[in-house]
C-alpha cells in the first residue's frame, strides 16, 4: 500500500495526550486547498520550466524540453493547447512583455514573436547570450520583469571536478543575478548563488530563494539589492569585471570562511591536525567581518520546509483567503508550498514560514494567478527528484471560500512574539502556557553541503496575553537569540467553540533583528500552566501488626518479548525527523524507498549510523545526497531502524 505525502504529514498532529484526541477531527490543508489536474493533450510532457498569464487570459507554459505552449480557456475542464514555439534549450523561465514571450534557455534571453499573428512564433530573437562551460548544472532561471522594464535573469553554478558537490563559476556570470535591457545590454547585479531558482519581483522588489548546498546550510529567500552577497563564494571570481557591484575576492572571503583551508599536492582539501571538528562559524558571525554579505529574509529548516526552494509569489488580495499581501514559496523536492510573512525589524526583513499545501503531483517549480484567484502550477521532476507519483505535471490550486483556523502572522516583540490567528481561538487554550513551545537553532557557515541544525535549544513561555477578540495573543519568551530560526509550536491551541487544532501549528520565525520597545509588565500577562499539578499529600501506610504474616516474594517475571513496531508506531516519528520529505515507503522519492534500504540487510545500529552520517556513495543513482541528522535522538532513529528491516520479507 502507498502512502501519500499528504496522509503522513497530517498523522504528524496525532499525539498520546487527551487533549490532542481533538486533532484527529480537525480538518486539514485539502479541506481549504483543493487540487485539480489540468488536462493536456496525451502525449505532451509538461515538465514545466515556466508560466506566465496573458493578458487575454490565457497562459503561457514553457517546458524544460524546450517547448512553449499557449493554454486557452486554462481553467475551463478542457482547455486548449497551443504550441508556440520549440526546439529551445532547457527553458527554465518565462515572461510576457508588450506582446512577446521571454524566456531563459540554458545559454541566453530569448525573445519569441508571432509576427504574423498565425498563433506559432516565427523569430526566435537573442537578446543577450551568456557563456556555457558545458556543465550539466549550468541552468538558467527567469526572466523577471524589473520594475524599469529590464529583465532579471539568474544562473547556476556548476559542481566542482574535486568534491563533486563543491559550486564553481567557470564562466561569467555563473554563481550570478543579473539585469538585461532590451538592447542586449548586461548589468552583473549581486553574487553568492548557488542555484537560485526563484527570481520573484514583488512591491517593485526583487528577491530571491536559494537551495541547500555548500555554504548554502538551508533553504532560504534574500532580499536582493544591486552589489548583494548572499553566501556562495563561487561568483566573487569575476567581482574584478567591469560594472561589477561587488569588490570583495575570493581571496578576502576565504581569509574570513574558510581560513584553514589546505590541500595537498593533488589539490585536494586536507584537515590540519589542529582543526577541532566541532569548531564551526555561523553566516551571521562571518558578516561581522564581510559587511558584503547579506542574511536570509527567512531561512526555510531543511526536510521541514522544503529541500529544494522554487519561486516565490505575492498573494493578490482576495486569493486564497487572509493571507494577501504575504508569499507563497514552492519547493521542488517536496511538491508543496509554503507561506511566507515577512516583516522590517531595524530596517531589516525578517519572518515566518509555515507550511501551506502539499500532495502535488510532482515538483513544484513555476507559479502564476489565474484572474479568478486560482494558482496554476507548473511542476517538473526529471533529473532532480521529488516527491509525488509523477514527473511532469500542470495543476490548479483553488481556495473553496471557507476560512481556515490557522497561525496568520508572527511578529517578533521586545519579549517575545505577537500571533495572530485567521479564526477566533478558545481563550482557555490560549491563556494556558502548556499550549506553547518554542525552540531555536541555527545551521553552520562552511563548504560542506548542507548543515544539521547546531545549537538547538528550547525557550521557556513564561507569560501570555490574548486580546479581547481572541484573535491574537502575544507570548513572552524567555531565551529570545537574534540571528536564530524560533521554533512556535501551538500544539494545544484550539478553535472556538469547535475545539479544532490549528491546521498548521508550527511556524518557524527567523529573528533577525529584535525590535526595541517595552516588553510587557507581570501584571499584563497569566502565568497558567496546566502541567503544574499540586501535589496532593501522600497517606502514611499503616504499620503491619505483629503477627501479620509477610507475604512471600513474587515469582521472578519471564521476558516479555519486544514489540514488533508498526507504521502506524513510527509514522509520527518519520514525520516529526522529516524523513517523509526525501522517503516513502514502497516507492523511490527524492531518497530511496525504505523497501529498498531493507534489501541491503542493514543492522539496526547501522542503519541508526547512516542516519545520523550518511554515505551518499552507497545510493550513487540520487542526484540529492542526504544531509548528516545527527539531531534525530537515538531512540528514535533505532525506532525508525527496527521498523525499516521489519520490510524485508
Amino acid at each position: 500500500m502507498r502512502y501519500s505525502l499528504n496522509i503522513i504529514l497530517g498523522l504528524c498532529l496525532l499525539f498520546s495526550s487527551a487533549a490532542d484526541l481533538f486533532a484527529q477531527e480537525s480538518p486539514m490543508e485539502e479541506d481549504f486547498y483543493k487540487i485539480f489536474r489540468v488536462s493536456s493533450p496525451e502525449g505532451t510532457l509538461l515538465e514545466v520550466g515556466g508560466l506566465t498569464m496573458l493578458p487575454n487570459g490565457n497562459l503561457g507554459v514553457a517546458t524544460r524540453r524546450g517547448d512553449v505552449y499557449i493554454v486557452e480557456n486554462p481553467t475551463s475542464p478542457r482547455p486548449y493547447f497551443r504550441k508556440f514555439a520549440s526546439g529551445l534549450h532547457e527553458i527554465l523561465g518565462l515572461v510576457y512583455k508588450d506582446g512577446a514571450l521571454y524566456c531563459a534557455q540554458r545559454g541566453e534571453l530569448t525573445k519569441l514573436i508571432d509576427s504574423n499573428q498565425d498563433g506559432v512564433a516565427d523569430i526566435y530573437e537573442t537578446i543577450h547570450a551568456w557563456p556555457v562551460s558545458g556543465h550539466y548544472h549550468e541552468y538558467s532561471f527567469g526572466p523577471v520583469l524589473a520594475p524599469d522594464g529590464d529583465f532579471i535573469v539568474s544562473g547556476n553554478v556548476a559542481f566542482g571536478n574535486e568534491e563533486w558537490w563543491r559550486g564553481e563559476s567557470r564562466v561569467p556570470y555563473r554563481g550570478w543575478i543579473m539585469k538585461i535591457k532590451e538592447d542586449g545590454s548586461l548589468l552583473p547585479w549581486a553574487t553568492g548563488m548557488r542555484s537560485p531558482a526563484g527570481l520573484g519581483v514583488m512591491d517593485g522588489e526583487l528577491f530571491y530563494t536559494e537551495n541547500q548546498g555548500d555554504y548554502m546550510a538551508s533553504g532560504g529567500i534574500w532580499h536582493i539589492t544591486r552589489g548583494t552577497f548572499t553566501g556562495h563564494p563561487a561568483g566573487l571570481r569575476w567581482t574584478n569585471l567591469p560594472n561589477s557591484p561587488l569588490k570583495l575576492t575570493t581571496e578576502e572571503f576565504n581569509r574570513v570562511v574558510d581560513p584553514r583551508q589546505v590541500r595537498n599536492e593533488q589539490g585536494r582539501m586536507i584537515k590540519p591536525e589542529n582543526v577541532v571538528e566541532e569548531e564551526y562559524l555561523t553566516m551571521f558571525e562571518a558578516k561581522k567581518q564581510l559587511p558584503d554579505l547579506k542574511l536570509p529574509a527567512v531561512w526555510f529548516p531543511y526536510g521541514i520546509h522544503g529541500i529544494s526552494t522554487s519561486e516565490p509569489i505575492k498573494i493578490p488580495e482576495g486569493n486564497m483567503g487572509p493571507f494577501g499581501g504575504q508569499v507563497l514559496v514552492g519547493d521542488q523536492g517536496q511538491s508543496k508550498i509554503m507561506r511566507v510573512f515577512m516583516e522590517e525589524v531595524n530596517g531589516e526583513l525578517q519572518g515566518m514560514a509555515i507550511d501551506f499545501r502539499s500532495g502535488f503531483r510532482s515538483g513544484v517549480l513555476r507559479m502564476a494567478w489565474a484572474p479568478d484567484g486560482s494558482l496554476f502550477v507548473g511542476e517538473t521532476n526529471r533529473g532532480w527528484g521529488s516527491a509525488g507519483e509523477a514527473n511532469e505535471g500542470l495543476e490548479r490550486l483553488v481556495w473553496t471560500g471557507e476560512l481556515p483556523f490557522e497561525i496568520r502572522t508572527v511578529k517578533a516583540m521586545p519579549d517575545g512574539f505577537e500571533i495572530e490567528f485567521t479564526k477566533p481561538a478558545d481563550r482557555k487554550s490560549l491563556e494556558d502556557l502548556a499550549s506553547y513551545s518554542v525552540s531555536s537553532f541555527i545551521y553552520k557557515y562552511h563548504p560542506v553541503y548542507g548543515s544539521p541544525p547546531v545549537d538547538n535549544t528550547e525557550a521557556k513561555v513564561i507569560g501570555v496575553k490574548v486580546s479581547d477578540d481572541n484573535t491574537t495573543v502575544r507570548i513572552v519568551v524567555d531565551g529570545l537569540k537574534q540571528y536564530y530560526i524560533h521554533h512556535l509550536f501551538l500544539e494545544g491551541v484550539r478553535e472556538e467553540d469547535t475545539s479544532h487544532s490549528l491546521v498548521h501549528p508550527s511556524a518557524y520565525y527567523t529573528l533577525n533583528n529584535i525590535p526595541q520597545g517595552p516588553s510587557l509588565a507581570a501584571g499584563q500577562v497569566t502565568t497558567f500552566d496546566s502541567r503544574v499539578k499540586k501535589e496532593e499529600p501522600k497517606p502514611v501506610a499503616a504499620m503491619p501488626a505483629a503477627s501479620a504474616k509477610i507475604p512471600p516474594p513474587a515469582a521472578t517475571p519471564k521476558p516479555v518479548q519486544e514489540e514488533a513496531v508498526t507504521l502506524e508506531m513510527v509514522q509520527p516519528l518519520l514525520a516529526k525527523n522529516t524523513c517523509v520529505a526525501c522517503h516513502n515507503k514502497d516507492t523511490k522519492q527524492v531518497g530511496p524507498a525504505y523497501v529498498d534500504v531493507a534489501k541491503r540487510n542493514y543492522t539496526p545500529e547501522q542503519i541508526v549510523e547512516l542516519i545520523h552520517t550518511p554515505r551518499p556513495e552507497n545510493w550513487p543513482e540520487y542526484a540529492t545526497p542526504m544531509p548528516p541528522m545527527p539531531h534525530v535522538p537515538r531512540e528514535e532513529a533505532l525506532k525508525i531502524a527496527k521498523w525499516i528491516i521489519s520490510l524485508n520479507k
